[in-house]
């Protein structure tokens, strides 16, 4: 029998109703009992309990798992399916050696370069190269795909540690700058502070903040994780914000959930102030000068934000209360493949729920698709690019600072 590594009373509270089967994309593809949340518990209670030895079979459906946790937000019984997933495959990555070139990938490219925004820029700048010099048709199948995510516009942004409210002062926040974030999408990341200063809030963002821990805790590195959330905690120390403020919505549920992975009262304190973007700015109540555009707007629901942070509404008001023609997307929640990495450790998989997501887009219509998640921007830029779709694809923070009249703006840090 292998060492207890589940909370026994969480994994119990599944009573294997079959409410989440509907919600769950990996099952809605496979159809695979195995592939849905209460096979993937029944399988992970089995190795816990020595009836199921974890090999390969076993570890595959674990690792299909997108983590969306949309199953939460079906289940009558409330399963805390996303920390049950986390600890599982801290239990994988401790006791399953897998194959070379999966290690490299997990242990190597994800967790060496992605967490860190100065490599994740040195990466991106060869990929843009191979993109504009065509080399992408000659290489395997992997590279030519991961180089199809890379944005052809990514852009760093340096923020100030203070930027100043910019209207009759209402308090302070922090930010989380992010990792995929600050490398790849400054200008949002600019478009956000100047949106807070505009609501009247002093941004602080401090230069001593690192990754939230989010690839890590997916990828089954628990301890790296909460690593990560000590620095943070640290960051932040000694800063009387009022909230801190993210626009990723997997690094928001990761944040959050700071509490559950070191159990103590200052970091649960620290995971109660983080607010999405969306979240804040829909309940701070500001009134919204907008200059509609007439344009035809559908919006994803990132599944980090509507399922592991249950926030849905926010958005959709912000866009609505900007003046936005909004048009309901079908399956608005169900992922759209990309889920943090795993469009790089599971391209099949992901790619068929990218063509899922890229249909269901298609149907509305819509002249821009609006969501409030890195990977989720990237992942259907580049599905609906390979559709041959003129749809463009737009964080909400920066299509609302498209349509406010006028446009806000960030004093001089002082």
């Amino acid at each position: 029998m292998s060492a207890p590594f589940l909370d026994e009373k969480k994994a119990l509270a599944c009573i294997h109703c079959g409410l989440c089967l509907s919600s769950c994309p990996t099952y809605l593809e496979t159809g695979n009992e195995n592939d849905s949340p209460r096979g993937r518990i029944y399988l992970m209670r089995a190795v816990q309990d020595g009836r199921l030895p974890l090999e390969s079979a076993v570890v595959r459906h674990f690792d299909l798992c997108l983590g969306c946790r949309a199953c939460e937000t079906a289940c009558p019984s409330g399963v805390a399916y996303g920390n049950l997933l986390e600890h599982t495959r801290d239990h994988v990555e401790k006791n399953y050696l897998r194959p070379p070139a999966q290690r490299w990938l997990r242990r190597v490219l994800i967790e060496k370069i992605f967490p860190h925004p100065a490599r994740l820029k040195w990466l991106l700048a060869p990929a843009r190269l191979a993109n504009a010099a065509g080399l992408s048709n000659i290489l395997p199948r992997f590279f030519r795909e991961s180089l199809a995510l890379a944005p052809a516009d990514a852009r760093a942004a340096t923020l100030p540690e203070w930027s100043r409210a910019t209207a009759p002062r209402r308090g302070c926040v922090g930010f989380i700058e992010g990792c995929v974030m600050s490398a790849m999408f400054g200008p949002t990341n600019l478009n956000t502070v100047r949106l807070l200063n505009a609501a009247g809030y002093d941004v602080f963002t401090p230069r001593a903040q690192g990754c939230c821990g989010a690839l890590f805790a997916h990828g089954g590195n628990l301890e790296a994780a909460r690593a990560c959330a000590r620095v943070n905690i640290a960051a932040f120390a000694g800063q009387d914000c009022q909230a801190i403020i993210t626009n990723a919505a997997g690094c928001g549920s990761s944040l959050k959930e700071y509490g559950h992975w070191l159990s103590s009262p200052e970091a649960a304190a620290f995971g109660g102030k983080i607010k999405d973007i969306a979240e804040f700015l829909a309940a701070d109540g500001g009134e919204i000068a907008s200059r509609p555009n007439g344009e035809r707007v559908t919006f994803h629901d990132a599944c980090h934000l509507a399922h592991a942070q249950g926030i849905t509404k926010a958005p959709r008001e912000l866009l609505r209360a900007a003046g936005v023609n909004l048009i309901d997307m079908p399956e608005a929640d169900v992922c759209c493949g990309s889920a943090g990495t795993y469009n790089l450790t599971e391209p099949d998989m992901a790619k068929r729920l990218q063509r899922r997501k890229i249909e269901n887009i298609l149907r509305t219509g819509a002249d821009v698709a609006v969501t409030s998640n890195p990977g989720c921007i990237l992942q259907i830029r580049a599905g609906l690019a390979e559709a041959g779709s003129n749809i463009r694809v737009m964080h909400i923070v920066d299509y609302l600072c498209a349509v406010i009249q006028p446009p806000p703006t960030t004093k001089s840090p002082s």
